[in-house]
C-alpha cells in the first residue's frame, strides 16, 4: 500500500455565492501522486479537534503554501496591512497538526506559508512584507502574472548551510536557484530550527530540526511547479517519499499488536 500522505487545505470562496470550500492546488496532488509515489489526502480546516485522530492515521505531510498569511496574533506581531488575505480556520488546524505531527514523528514537508507557519507553530515570528525593509529584496511575484514561465519560474538563488541536511539531500553544495513567491518570511526563527539555505538578502530559504525524531524539512520556494524538469525540486519530493515509506512500514508493523491490544482491551 502507498503511504497515506496529508495535504493542508485553505478556506477559499468559490462560485458566485462565495461558497466556503476546503481546497488544496492540483500541483500538491501531482507531487504526491508522482516523486513521492503517495496517495493524497485533502485535510481540510477544520480546526484542532480533528488532529489527535488524524496525525495516527498519516504516513506523511505537506504543509502547502497559499496566498494568506499566519494571522500576527500567533506570534504577537502587528495587525497586518489592510487587504492582507488571512485564513484563520486554516491556521487553527495546522498550527496544532504541527506540533503533534513533529512530536509524533510523522515526515512533514513544509512548503512556503508551510514554512512560515512551521516556524510560528514551534515558537518563531515572521515579517510581513520583506519588501519593505531596509536592504531586502522584493521576493513576491504577482499572482496576476500572466506569463507562467515568469510566475513560478528560477528568481533568485540560495545559499545552501554548508554540512546541512538540504545540501547533503541534494548532493550539491554552494548556491540553487529557486522560484519566489512570498511577502512574508522568518523573523525569529524557531528555537527548534536550524537554517539550511539563506537568500543574498539573508532571507531564510529553508530549515530543518536536528532534534525532530522523523523527516522534517521547510523550503520557502516552491518545489511543487517544477520537479518535473529541475532534478533537484524532484530529490526533495523523493527524499520526503522515502521517509513516508518508512513510517508507514513502521506503521503497518504495529498495527498487528495494536489490534491485539485492542481486542484485549473489549475483552
Amino acid at each position: 500500500m502507498r503511504p497515506l500522505i496529508g495535504i493542508s487545505c485553505c478556506v477559499k470562496a468559490f462560485g458566485v455565492f462565495a461558497t466556503p470550500n476546503h481546497a488544496a492546488s492540483g500541483t500538491y496532488v501531482r507531487a504526491v501522486m508522482g516523486p513521492i509515489g503517495g496517495l493524497p489526502v485533502l485535510l481540510p480546516a477544520a480546526g484542532a479537534d480533528i488532529v489527535a485522530e488524524l496525525v495516527p492515521r498519516l504516513d506523511g505531510l505537506i504543509l502547502t503554501g497559499s496566498r494568506s498569511n499566519v494571522w500576527p496574533g500567533h506570534y504577537e506581531g502587528p495587525d497586518h496591512a489592510p487587504g492582507t488575505p488571512e485564513d484563520q480556520e486554516r491556521d487553527a488546524t495546522t498550527l496544532p497538526l504541527i506540533r503533534a505531527t513533529v512530536a509524533a514523528g510523522v515526515p512533514l514537508l513544509a512548503i512556503c506559508r508551510g514554512m512560515q507557519e512551521l516556524n510560528v507553530a514551534l515558537g518563531g515570528s515572521l515579517d510581513q512584507r520583506i519588501q519593505d525593509l531596509p536592504g531586502r529584496m522584493d521576493h513576491s511575484t504577482p499572482s496576476d502574472q500572466p506569463i507562467s514561465a515568469v510566475r513560478t519560474g528560477k528568481a533568485h538563488a540560495v545559499r545552501l548551510a554548508e554540512g546541512g541536511r538540504l545540501a547533503a539531500m541534494l548532493g550539491v553544495g554552494g548556491e540553487i536557484p529557486v522560484n519566489s513567491l512570498h511577502n512574508q518570511g522568518v523573523r525569529r526563527l524557531a528555537p527548534r530550527l536550524r537554517v539550511e539555505a539563506l537568500a543574498p538578502d539573508g532571507t531564510i530559504e529553508a530549515v530543518s530540526a536536528p532534534d525532530a525524531p522523523g523527516f522534517l524539512l521547510g523550503v520557502q520556494w516552491h518545489p511543487e511547479y517544477d520537479w518535473e524538469q529541475d532534478l533537484r525540486s524532484r530529490r526533495i519530493f523523493e527524499v520526503f517519499g522515502e521517509a513516508c515509506d518508512g513510517w508507514a512500514a513502521q506503521r503497518r508493523a504495529k498495527a498487528p499488536k495494536l489490534q491485539s491490544d485492542l481486542q484485549v482491551a473489549a475483552e
